[in-house]
């Protein structure tokens, strides 16, 4: 049956205090002047039930949160979102039967969602998908209840232009598939299947265009079919064991070389390598002692060189005859110094003529040296013997080395390059069976990727059976509401009066207006005033059709924004419109309700049903002084 939904009340806290509107009437009008925030209430509304809205100055920079509360089937919720951008994506929930606070939800792709809990309340999954059908590859995006909000709010935008968007093209398919949901003409079923077709479309593309890769990249290498492929690893295989078996046979016929002279050749060939190699070791050991024996050498021939610098600036200063002290610089000839004293010190002079040469220190030193420069000779001679054995060895291994290659070159040499040619073609060989493996490998990919999109064609047929079996059985439903709703509309566009419209009935696929044999869309407009009146129309034939079957889950609630605007003088129009209006909600008392703000009232429409006036003394969010009109840019011009 059509689902209950009604908005009961709208809370907007703002900077100057809280603003509360009630709607307890089947049929309330909001009733102003231009500019005095009739459009901005409506967007807050949908703002309050997750919505990217479109809001005015007034409400960014004074409104602080929204708070809906709304009937929908048996659930009665609160809603409560805050303007704040970083606050904007979490609401609060709250159950007004149950009197409790439920766990925060969120505008994004948070856990809860409130589109899954809205979209629970209506009865749907919020999993649904709109596949667009035709050549589209995607399984379609997401229908959420953004998108079923179109289909109870026709913005002051959209109202003079298209309906539910339907100009643009990227939303046509969960316009229409919103439909279909509403008025029973698809199911989770159906959607499902049509995404799972579209999905299955991509998936034999891909799977066709990897085949055909595989198969050219295979004719590329030089293979036309898996049995050439087969044919030539086995030709490769052949190759492979002959020459393996050359090989075990060119094993056997190579014997060692053992007879005595040539083994004794090799010993002594042994010997003289590792007495080379001492030698050499030694000659190192020499070196490194040499080098260490001139450092010492160097250092007492230094110690020597001090000590005869010192024994000559002795000599050279007993010579000289102070006459003024080094340190104070005072004069000291008149000094009358002891005898046999220093005039300086005034110290004994040392005993004159003693021999200096005979300090044991330099004795020592010179006795050091001595001995150090006949280590050096008896090193230097060392070395040298060692030079000489390693220069007598090398040319005693050059020539056994010699002796060895001339008796085994003629036995050894022909053999061994058989052996590397064959060697050679068995890798070949090895090589070919390696490739030929990979190619019949990906000759069974071929299989296999034959094999897959064949399946995937299954799939793809058994979806559609099952699709065009479950259209089938909704086949009569089809037709009977697209008939229903397209006889209501044409009474309804005939008792409204619309001007200039013959012929008028709804689309049986895209389920659009068809006006005098065109459909309806924002490139074939009419006039801006017989447009709106066509949209009325066309909105009040869905929801006649929905509410007399009763076996729809159309939500029984419909928000329009400044019907009267794009009508201008056509006063008669106007009335016609708003007295079908009036009828709507009076033929179903308690089950519809409908919310209409316009700026200028027929003027026979007056009582009856709930009105609330607003004007630039009292605007829609009274608490905050409104500028003027001169200071204001309607929400609709912001939009174009």
């Amino acid at each position: 049956m059509t689902i209950r939904f009604r908005l009961e009340a709208v809370s907007l806290e703002t900077t100057n205090g809280t603003v509360d509107y009630e709607f307890r009437s089947d049929l309330t009008v909001l009733a102003g002047p231009t500019g005095v925030g009739k459009t901005t209430l409506l967007e807050l509304i949908k703002f309050g039930f997750g919505g990217d809205a479109i809001l005015a100055d007034i409400a960014v920079q004074h409104v602080e949160s929204v708070t809906v509360q709304v009937r929908i089937g048996d659930h009665r919720l609160r809603l409560s979102r805050s303007i704040d951008q970083a606050k904007r994506k979490t609401v609060r929930v709250f159950d007004v039967i149950d009197q409790q606070r439920l766990r925060d939800h969120h505008t994004d792709d948070k856990e809860p969602k409130l589109n899954t809990l809205l979209m629970t309340c209506l009865g749907l999954s919020d999993d649904l998908r709109a596949a667009a059908g035709g050549n589209s590859t995607r399984v379609g995006a997401r229908i959420t209840f953004a998108d079923i909000f179109t289909y109870m709010y026709i913005p002051q935008g959209q109202i003079n232009r298209d309906i539910a968007y339907s100009h643009e093209s990227y939303r046509e398919p969960k316009r229409r598939a919103v439909f279909e949901l509403l008025f029973g003409l698809a199911d989770a079923e159906i959607l499902n299947l049509r995404s799972k077709i579209s999905k299955l479309k991509g998936d034999i593309g891909e799977a066709e265009t990897r085949h055909a890769t595989v198969v050219q990249f295979l004719h590329d290498s030089g293979t036309e079919s898996r049995d050439h492929a087969l044919a030539a690893q086995a030709r490769a295989v052949e190759k492979l064991e002959e020459a393996q078996s050359q090989l075990a046979e060119l094993r056997d016929s190579i014997d060692p070389i053992l007879d005595r002279e040539t083994q004794t050749l090799r010993d002594l060939l042994t010997d003289a390598e590792r007495g080379l190699a001492d030698s050499r070791a030694a000659a190192v050991d020499l070196s490194r002692r040499q080098a260490q024996n001139s450092a010492e050498r160097f250092r007492v021939q230094a110690d020597l060189a001090r000590l005869n610098r010192m024994r000559d600036a002795g000599e050279r200063l007993a010579d000289i005859e102070f006459t003024v002290c080094p340190r104070c610089m005072q004069s000291i000839k008149k000094r009358r110094p002891p005898a046999g004293a220093c005039r300086l010190c005034l110290q004994t002079d040392p005993v004159p003529n003693l021999p200096s040469h005979d300090q044991y220190e330099v004795r020592q030193l010179t006795e050091q040296l001595n001995e150090m420069n006949e280590q050096d000779s008896v090193l230097a001679d060392q070395h040298a013997a060692t030079l000489r054995v390693i220069d007598d060895r090398e040319t005693l291994i050059a020539h056994l080395a010699k002796l060895l290659e001339e008796r085994t070159f003629h036995r050894i040499t022909p053999r061994l390059q058989a052996f590397t040619d064959i060697s050679s073609q068995a890798a070949t060989a090895a090589a070919d069976q390696e490739r030929w493996d990979s190619i019949l490998r990906q000759w069974d990919g071929v299989g296999d990727l034959e094999i897959a999109a064949k399946n995937l064609r299954i799939q793809r047929e058994d979806a559609r059976s099952a699709l065009d079996a479950a259209l089938l059985s909704l086949n009569a439903r089809h037709s009977e509401i697209i008939s229903e709703i397209s006889e209501e509309f044409d009474a309804i566009v005939r008792a409204i009066g619309i001007p200039s419209i013959v012929d008028a009935s709804v689309d049986a696929g895209n389920y659009l207006p068809v006006i005098n044999g065109k459909v309806f869309s924002g490139k074939n407009q009419l006039s801006g005033g017989v447009t709106t009146a066509t949209q009325i129309a066309y909105w009040c034939s869905l929801i006649a059709v929905a509410m007399r079957r009763r076996d729809t889950i159309y939500p029984a609630f419909i928000v329009i924004d400044s019907p009267r605007l794009a009508l201008n003088t056509a006063v008669h129009l106007a009335e016609a419109m708003y007295a079908r209006l009036t009828i709507q909600v009076n033929a179903m008392p308690g089950r519809l309700q409908l919310i209409i703000a316009d700026n200028e009232l027929p003027d026979n429409y007056r009582g009856g049903r709930e009105q609330i006036d607003f004007d630039y003394a009292t605007p829609t969010v009274s608490t905050i002084d409104h500028p003027g009109p001169a200071q204001v840019s309607p929400i609709s011009v912001v939009e174009d």
